[in-house]
């Protein structure tokens, strides 16, 4: 949906209200009758506005962050008291407090729950391999599998198609001011949660991590929008949090507490808000992310320690470090610095390569999935048939391994869940291929972090291993199910970083399970583009800050890399989607360029006082969120800009009926009449339609004061104002429209209205085909 009205030639027929354009005006007699252009060039927009939320194509619109300071905002907060301020500030960390206890809590859950699925498969298939019916012990671990990602691919195809993916992009996109209507929807939020688990217990080369982030997002949202009404949880208490901007606020401590959960790393969180989730920040937000993220950390461990008695079934005693790495001191030399930096260049390389192959294989499925929920569930079968087959098929070109020293008891795992799998060989001997493709893909991450023996996994076994996850999490990525990119990206570097420590071995002081997680490190920054979240997280998950300085180093190195090739995964995957991402910084073209220069029009714009049947024709046979209110004589000695009055602000007035016979102004009647509540946006989309009001013929001929609902103090900013500046303003000010008002006297006092999709390189570099993008 678009933020601005464009030029449109409208005729209504059986009434009195034709437009040659979009631009309305009163006669003394009270006609409608027609103004000049207040932009004499006739240019649109043809950015589009519908893009992929998930699996799911949906219309987008824009978000208010800004205040919307009209005279009712300005008597609602005038009027409001002491205690009410108090109440709304104790509700901010009320709602912090919550959205940790709830993203806590489903984190805890989802991990239980995955493990005893997952676990429950594994037995299932390790006691009939013990009992050598291998080709039953197949079709059970095959069957699972398929069950699994059947049902969780039927609730993404034909509940909450927006489930799909990690959903850190949309997460991205709405911090940064674009709505869905499904984004964080309620069912996305059960479509998620359930979803995510099935997929990861499928045995997918996929992680509950990104889904993570978007469940803690769409809890956050649940709670600040005051529950949700179509499923009759509403509270009323709640009503000072229906705006954008409390809600952005929000989110954000979501996505923050959703990091914390999946990888049980608070102030990593914290860092990942900051550096890749928001758009905007601010200090105090600061502090109520950092306390969203401590409530998690709280509620995890409290949780965890409950399972200590063995009450959790196969989830195991656990702890808040996922990832034990070798606690020994990290003694490196120069040519262990050469080591990692080869792991760094490395590393960016294949995360580039890894983010052009997912934006071709993001590409192919969506023509695919555009057929049908049917086909993106069959897609989702034919994956899980194939990860079964290569999960199954791929130990049995492994050799069988002797038990390590030390290790009797535990190896090989028989009958319960463990890293040493014996498949199909002799006693005391093991798989080691088979230990890291049949089990869970934690337990896979722990066993290549961990240095129990150099020569736990041979190289052949690494490269098989690095080849299988790397090209399967291509392949898997965007398939109709919840899934992350942290952990196969996470697997893929442990496993080659592994392969590189073996190599290296005879020259190098660093223990090989370092290798793997200086691997993983380098394959993230590669592919996510993250460095200083990404160090925290890492260090947090394995409980090693001597290994500081070199994740530090192989970080840099990666994303300087990659960088040089291609943008980071989620960047990419936000673009393929189509959403109008505003970047925080202007392209090199922008300078060459000014506002006039791109602004769409003409405008359809309002008298302060103005025609029933004119706001109710333009709001019909348009879909433009933003109207610029024009002061005229006999209101003032010249026509000026009065501000802008929004398109569900305007329905809302409407709906009230709150009419004049008289031209004339009666602000403060309806100032008396209404509240600023009134006002308040609805979320996921309830807000008024057009087609709720009923109005009729006498009332369409009356008048309406547009005053009190108008916002008086827009952003404006001269026509000749550099695009690069007026992008950067646009971008950091979160706005939705930024005016554009002449530079000389004696004109129209608006030339129109920037709106992101005026800052799109479709939109300028489709006005202007010969401008060089890159000067």
């Amino acid at each position: 949906m678009d933020d601005r009205s464009e030029n449109h030639d409208i005729e209504v027929e059986g009434g009195n209200y034709a437009y040659e354009r979009k631009i309305s005006g009163i006669l003394d007699d009270g006609s409608v009758g027609f103004q000049q252009p207040l932009l004499a060039r006739n240019r649109k927009n043809t950015t589009s506005q519908i893009a992929i939320v998930g699996a799911n194509t949906c219309p987008i619109e824009s978000l208010d962050y800004e205040i919307f300071e009209n005279d009712l905002f300005k008597q609602d907060w005038r009027s409001r008291k002491k205690i009410e301020i108090l109440q709304y500030t104790i509700l901010k960390w009320a709602l912090a407090f919550l959205i940790g206890l709830s993203t806590g809590l489903v984190g805890f859950l989802n991990n239980l729950a995955v493990e005893n699925i997952a676990g429950f498969k594994l037995l299932l298939t390790g006691n009939l391999m013990l009992k050598e019916k291998y080709f039953q012990a197949f079709f059970a671990f095959a069957g699972c599998n398929l069950i699994l990602a059947t049902a969780a691919a039927s609730l993404c195809a034909f509940i909450a198609p927006a489930a799909a993916g990690s959903g850190i992009p949309e997460v991205k996109a709405y911090l940064n001011g674009i709505d869905a209507y499904s984004i964080l929807a309620p069912s996305t939020l059960f479509v998620k949660i359930f979803g995510s688990i099935f997929g990861v217990a499928a045995g997918f080369v996929v992680g509950k991590e990104g889904p993570m982030v978007h469940t803690g997002a769409c809890i956050a949202n649940l709670l600040g929008q005051g529950g949700s009404r179509k499923y009759k949880l509403t509270w009323k208490w709640l009503r000072f949090f229906k705006n954008d901007r409390d809600r952005r606020d929000l989110i954000t401590c979501g996505a923050a507490a959703g990091v914390a959960a999946a990888f049980r790393a608070p102030v990593g969180g914290v860092l990942f808000a900051l550096e890749e989730a928001a758009s905007w920040w601010r200090s105090a937000l600061l502090w109520r992310t950092f306390f969203t993220t401590a409530v998690v950390a709280v509620v995890l461990r409290s949780l965890i320690e409950l399972c200590r008695s063995g009450r959790c079934g196969l989830f195991g005693k656990g702890g808040l470090i996922m990832f034990d790495v070798n606690s020994g001191p990290v003694l490196y030399s120069t040519p262990d610095l050469l080591a990692v930096v080869f792991l760094g260049v490395v590393g960016g390389v294949l995360g580039s390569l890894y983010n052009y192959l997912v934006d071709k294989v993001l590409r192919t499925y969506a023509l695919i999935n555009e057929r049908g929920p049917g086909f993106k569930v069959m897609l989702v079968m034919a994956v899980s048939i194939l990860s079964s087959c290569c999960a199954f098929g791929l130990p049995w070109l492994s050799p069988c391994t002797p038990c390590p020293v030390g290790t009797e008891g535990k190896c090989p795992s028989v009958g319960r869940a463990g890293i040493y799998k014996s498949f199909q060989c002799p006693p005391n001997h093991y798989n080691d291929l088979s230990s890291l493709l049949l089990n869970t893909n934690d337990d896979a991450i722990r066993s290549l972090f961990t240095s129990r023996s150099e020569n736990e996994f041979q190289i052949s076994t690494l490269a098989i291993f690095f080849f299988f996850v790397y090209f399967l999490g291509i392949i898997t990525y965007g398939i109709a199910i919840p899934s992350g990119l942290f952990i196969p990206v996470i697997l893929a570097g442990a496993s080659y970083g592994r392969l590189v420590g073996r190599l290296l071995g005879p020259v190098s002081q660093l223990d090989v399970g370092l290798f793997s997680l200086l691997g993983a490190a380098s394959f993230l920054g590669g592919t996510m583009r993250m460095t200083v979240s990404l160090c925290v997280i890492l260090l947090e998950l394995t409980n090693n800050l001597l290994m500081l300085p070199l994740v530090m180093l192989v970080l840099l190195i990666s994303k300087t890399v990659a960088d040089c090739f291609n943008k980071g995964v989620y960047d990419q995957i936000v673009t393929m989607k189509g959403l109008p991402y505003m970047e925080d910084h202007a392209e090199p073209y922008m300078r060459n360029l000014v506002a006039k220069d791109v602004v769409a029009g003409p405008l359809l714009s309002f008298s302060r006082v103005e025609k029933v049947g004119v706001i109710w024709q333009a709001l019909k046979m348009t879909s433009h969120n933003g109207f610029p209110v024009i002061d005229e004589p006999p209101f003032t000695e010249a026509s000026e800009l009065c501000g802008i009055a929004l398109r569900s602000h305007l329905l809302v007035l409407l709906q009230g009926k709150r009419f004049s016979k008289q031209k004339t102004t009666f602000g403060s009647q309806i100032l008396r009449s209404c509240k600023a509540r009134d006002f308040a946006k609805a979320g996921l989309g309830k807000g008024l339609k057009i087609e709720d009001l009923v109005i009729s013929g006498e009332e369409m001929e009356m008048y309406v004061d547009l005053h009190p609902i108008t916002n008086t103090s827009p952003y404006t900013v001269l026509e000749t104002l550099s695009l690069a500046k007026a992008a950067i303003l646009f971008r950091q000010l979160g706005l939705r429209h930024l005016c554009v008002v002449p530079k000389t006297p004696g004109r129209p006092p608006i030339v129109g209205i920037l709106t992101r999709h005026d800052f799109m390189p479709e939109h300028v570099l489709g006005l202007y085909p010969h401008i060089d993008p890159l000067k």
